[in-house]
């Protein structure tokens, strides 16, 4: 029987911008400040470079892509700016292409300083009518600097983009996908870090209070075995991408009660066969499905797609739970109203949420 647990590749087929297996997963330094040098220092200085767009990229291509970046904090970095106080006085122009970031800016109280998002931000609805400035693989470097942006929130594996801006004097905030508590923990330094700690401590502790709260209903009781699906083929069990044993999925599903399937596998994602779930044999299954809006005939398309292992014990119990919506791939302060929403369903075989 054969278990096919490689990590995601892009879908798309490029090459993988970070992978578990390259780095150490704590990169020591990361999160220093590393002013960029002086053109002077640099010899003659290059010209800016629009980055090139590959083409249209759907949300699932980026999120599914987002999920295979190297666990860690985001951190600021700072350049050279016009002068000292520009440096250490806190932004007042920001740009965002990381939606879970702008999510936090948002709820921290630093919406109006927002100024520009990603080409996948949709939450909150301001966000919306923003300039948009590309987002993981087509920023729009131009744009940037035209906004007259003075922090770039930006992708850990975007490092030319954030060269680029710094050479220009635009201090970059990177971030890179964690686990659960990283979300609060960058809420934090993102509160130090525009004037607003008060507010991030408060917005904080308040997604910690409802997680705990989440943590103490399932403490006692039965851990249901769980796979976490977060793609695949529509309407068909083909390339499915699970959640492994790392990131904030896997966080979610142990702290509410389930346990992963994968839970021993070092990695946020896997792509794995049938016959490897078969032989995992989850008593639940969570299959989410986001990017748009996620209708009723593809809830029930989705659901009957499982149909096709019935020697699976989370198939023949019908604990089959197909969850609609963002919120659970993006990793932002809604990623509590996921962790509520798989609660329902690990423990009490709720009804599927949309």
């Amino acid at each position: 029987m054969r278990r096919d647990h490689a990590v995601t590749p892009p879908p798309d087929g490029s090459e993988r911008l970070a992978t578990p297996a390259a780095a150490d997963p704590v990169a020591k330094g990361d999160c220093e400040w590393r002013p960029s040098r002086s053109p002077e220092r640099q010899g003659r200085p290059r010209p800016l470079r629009r980055t090139r767009r590959p083409g249209i990229r759907s949300w699932v291509t980026v999120a599914m892509t987002a999920m295979v970046l190297l666990p860690a904090a985001g951190c600021e970095r700072s350049s050279p700016g016009p002068s000292r106080a520009a440096q250490t006085s806190p932004p007042t122009r920001i740009v965002s292409v990381v939606p879970a970031v702008t999510e936090m800016l948002f709820a921290i109280g630093a919406g109006p300083l927002v100024v520009g998002v990603g080409s996948y931000d949709t939450w909150p609805p301001e966000v919306r009518s923003l300039p948009k400035i590309g987002a993981l693989l087509d920023p729009d470097i131009e744009r940037i600097i035209g906004l007259r942006a003075d922090l770039a929130v930006l992708h850990g594996s975007q490092d030319d983009v954030r060269a680029q801006l710094e050479r220009v004097g635009i201090r970059t905030f990177s971030y890179t996908l964690g686990g659960l508590d990283n979300v609060m923990g960058t809420m934090r330094r993102l509160g130090t870090l525009v004037g607003r700690e008060r507010e991030a401590e408060e917005a904080a502790r308040g997604l910690e209070r409802r997680l705990e709260a989440l943590k103490q209903r399932a403490a006692g009781r039965p851990r249901p075995r769980t796979l976490l699906v977060f793609g695949h083929d529509p309407g068909t069990l083909r390339s499915i991408d699970a959640s492994g044993g790392i990131g904030f999925l896997h966080d979610i599903v142990e702290l509410v009660g389930g346990e992963n399937v994968y839970r021993g596998e070092r990695r946020e994602s896997l792509r794995v066969s049938t016959e490897a779930i078969i032989a995992a044999a989850p008593e639940v299954i969570i299959d989410l499905r986001y990017g748009h809006s996620v209708s009723e005939e593809e809830l029930k398309r989705e659901r009957e797609a499982w149909n096709v292992l019935p020697a699976v014990p989370a198939v023949r119990a019908g604990r089959v739970y197909v969850l609609g919506g963002d919120r659970f791939v993006v990793p932002g302060p809604r990623v509590v109203d996921a962790a509520e929403e798989i609660a329902r369903v690990i423990m009490s075989g709720g009804e599927v949420a949309r």
